[in-house]
């Protein structure tokens, strides 16, 4: 299985909308990639670090596929729409990590 893991940095006067994010993008991510392979999302609001400082990021959403190749079909699908959506809640671009997970 692997997580691809979508990270808004935090940038100072930087825009990002949480509960535009937590509602109705994630249900846009649901309504693009269900249907093409995504088994979990989770999404996250990043509210301090380690130390309890300002944590780095300020929001994430975790997309679980099977594998690699699963992924890359589902955003070829439905990478679009969700990347059009992306001026509805932030100005921030996003940094993105792609995971195997062993555990």
């Amino acid at each position: 299985m692997i997580r691809v893991t979508v990270s808004y940095p935090a940038q100072e006067n930087a825009r990002f909308d949480h509960s535009y994010y937590q509602k109705q993008h994630a249900e846009l991510i649901h309504q693009q990639l269900d249907g093409h392979g995504l088994l979990k999302l989770e999404v996250d609001q990043c509210l301090a670090d380690g130390a309890g400082q300002s944590p780095a990021f300020v929001a994430s959403a975790h997309l679980f596929f099977s594998d690699l190749a699963q992924f890359q079909a589902a955003f070829a699908a439905g990478g679009k729409a969700l990347n059009q959506d992306m001026t509805n809640y932030t100005d921030i671009v996003p940094v993105i990590t792609i995971s195997q997970v062993v555990a």
